[in-house]
């Protein structure tokens, strides 16, 4: 961890809706006028997409059907674990991006499913922010999670999180459901071994839970909206949150236990905004101090 460079990371699962709960910290980014060093989790792929392609191939060969990106043999998670320390340290780092698709490949000339090269990230930004599987991973090799400053885990309930990822790669990315399903059970023991443990190391998790039927989560025609779900909060250090305050701003809400509160699913956004946004304050409070 570094008072004076923080590192923010936001993780979770394919589909788990990482990519909602960074458009809040952007807006938080936006409106307290911070500048953010953004970091995508799946630039630190080992592999582009063709060669991922090969490599599940000869996996499958070699009688390994778990080859996956939730694994670290997919990822450059000593490159991850580099960034995060020496940013921590020097406010600086080296990353890249990836190209998912043809609007994010044109500018660069390259093909979609492709990594841009590694470049210097520029000096001045106020903060580190990542999202992607591996913010909290530690495995043998590595200990990510030690040079973070507040980590997120959002991790909805496991046949919610496969409707939506069902859903995405149906609509967004032209798979087939049998596609999906091959590799929701591809990637079963990754998920299990590699990117369930983080959300135990986690300061904060946010967890929906749907209030309607989602007993078989590959024939459900649709996602359960926001206003169809709970949102369970659970705070790994529940000092100096002030759950009076959020309670009286997030009607209809409830403590579980005495770190957890439950929040109906429409409130999410403004349950972010009401939690992060003194949290972010308090560490650029820290990294100026710590300056002067």
């Amino acid at each position: 961890m570094s008072v004076k460079h923080p590192v923010v990371a936001v993780t979770g699962s394919s589909g788990a809706g990482t990519t909602s709960v960074t458009r809040t910290f952007q807006q938080i980014f936006r409106r307290e006028g911070i500048t953010p060093a953004l970091i995508e989790g799946d630039s630190f792929h080992r592999y582009d997409r063709k060669a991922m392609q090969l490599m599940m191939s000869d996996a499958e060969v070699d009688k390994n059907n778990h080859f996956s990106h939730f694994g670290p043999e997919a990822n450059l998670l000593e490159e991850l674990e580099t960034l995060f320390r020496e940013y921590g340290e020097t406010g600086v780092g080296r990353s890249r991006k990836y190209l998912h698709d043809a609007d994010e490949a044109k500018p660069y000339g390259q093909e979609p499913g492709t990594f841009t090269p590694w470049e210097d990230i520029a000096p001045g930004s106020d903060l580190l922010f990542y999202e992607g599987l591996h913010g909290a991973a530690v495995t043998p090799a590595v200990n990510i999670v030690a040079h973070a400053d507040l980590l997120v885990g959002v991790v909805p309930i496991i046949n919610l999180e496969w409707i939506q990822k069902v859903h995405r790669d149906k609509t967004t990315r032209g798979y087939s459901s049998e596609a999906v399903t091959h590799t929701i059970l591809r990637r079963m023991p990754d998920y299990v071994n590699y990117i369930c443990p983080q959300f135990s190391r986690t300061d904060i998790n946010f967890q929906r839970v749907p209030t309607v039927d989602t007993s078989d989560p590959f024939t459900a025609r649709f996602i359960p909206t926001a206003d169809e779900s709970f949102l369970v909060i659970r705070f790994a250090n529940p000092r100096g949150i002030d759950f009076p305050y959020l309670l009286s701003m997030l009607h209809d809400s409830f403590m579980s236990r005495p770190n957890i509160i439950v929040v109906p699913g429409g409130k999410m956004e403004l349950s972010m905004q009401l939690i992060f946004t003194p949290l972010i304050l308090r560490l650029l409070e820290k990294k100026r101090a710590r300056a002067g």
